[in-house]
């Protein structure tokens, strides 16, 4: 009986601590890409460039699937009840910025190897114009799933239930077919935008050997693809996480899962979101000084915008 009691307690005690483990960081970093993207808005000029534009855009998506992920997380830790199209609606979008940030990475990608292999024609290739039209394509597909998953949904089932547990993909889409459509969809994303990623990579690291001229830069934009790499497999972590924590696949202590599943969280969820604003915006020099400048309240340091792009 007093082992139970403590037990109780040392979970009640975990929640507050885990929470607060989990919320922080999230709290902190959508403040940092709060900063970096009122920068970007108060620089128009930084805005006309694509690789800016694009990278606005992945704070923007990165920011939404970390506030959705809070959201779930919040709903989960305090046991909400939520009748299954409310659940849907949160998966629903929590999906598509999961979905976004491969394509980004992809598109990124493909302006970096159109600046360094196709120098001359960059200016008319890459436009503010035709990056717009890049960002609404990535928002078809990355929802492409999830608007599959609600059709099936309201045509195999069409009734509302509310849920036993907490808000949880697996928990509304019950159907095996929802699964299998999944899988298929994540394998296709992540097959297409590896491939563009590793072409352009080595495409550009080609260039960077055959350039006599500019090979400072060649070389900077391979790095930068290989870090798209790099993201591009922690993101691929990060929706194998399902896979992974299922405890279906656990054999060791039940009591053991809670704390293996809050640390897969932790390190495949939560943190891997918080990369972006730590690996593109403060490698690059002009926006470094834009964003120390609004970070500091214009205190410390005055924003240099001479375009180094």
């Amino acid at each position: 009986m007093n082992d139970t009691t403590e037990t109780n307690i040392a979970i009640l005690f975990q929640k507050p601590v885990k929470a607060a483990l989990s919320m922080l960081p999230c709290l902190f970093f959508l403040y940092v890409n709060a900063v970096m993207l009122f920068a970007l808005l108060r620089k128009p000029l930084l805005l006309e460039s694509p690789r800016y534009l694009l990278f606005g855009h992945l704070l923007l998506t990165e920011s939404l699937q970390i506030l959705f992920t809070m959201l779930l997380y919040i709903f989960a830790v305090t046991m909400v009840r939520m009748i299954s199209y409310v659940c849907i609606i949160f998966t629903l979008l929590a999906s598509v910025t999961v979905k976004m940030s491969p394509l980004n990475l992809a598109v990124m990608s493909l302006e970096r190897y159109v600046a360094v292999c196709f120098p001359l024609r960059h200016a008319d290739i890459a436009t503010s114009r035709s990056t717009r039209v890049a960002v609404a394509v990535m928002w078809t597909v990355a929802s492409l799933d999830s608007f599959t998953h609600l059709f099936l949904f309201v045509s195999l089932e069409n009734t509302g239930f509310t849920l036993h547990g907490f808000c949880y993909r697996q928990n509304v889409y019950r159907l095996q077919i929802y699964s299998t459509i999944n899988k298929a969809f994540t394998i296709v994303y992540f097959i297409l935008v590896g491939i563009i990623i590793i072409y352009t990579y080595i495409a550009i690291m080609i260039t960077a050997k055959s350039a006599s001229s500019h090979v400072g830069n060649t070389t900077k934009a391979g790095k930068t693809v290989l870090l798209h790499l790099f993201q591009l497999c922690v993101c691929l972590a990060s929706t194998l996480f399902t896979m992974i924590e299922s405890s279906s696949t656990w054999t060791i202590n039940p009591a053991m899962i809670v704390h293996v599943r809050y640390a897969l969280f932790l390190g495949l969820i939560i943190f891997p979101k918080c990369l972006s604003p730590l690996i593109y915006g403060l490698r690059d020099y002009t926006f470094r000084q834009v964003f120390k400048y609004y970070f500091t309240f214009g205190l410390k340091t005055a924003a240099k915008t001479s375009p180094k792009c």
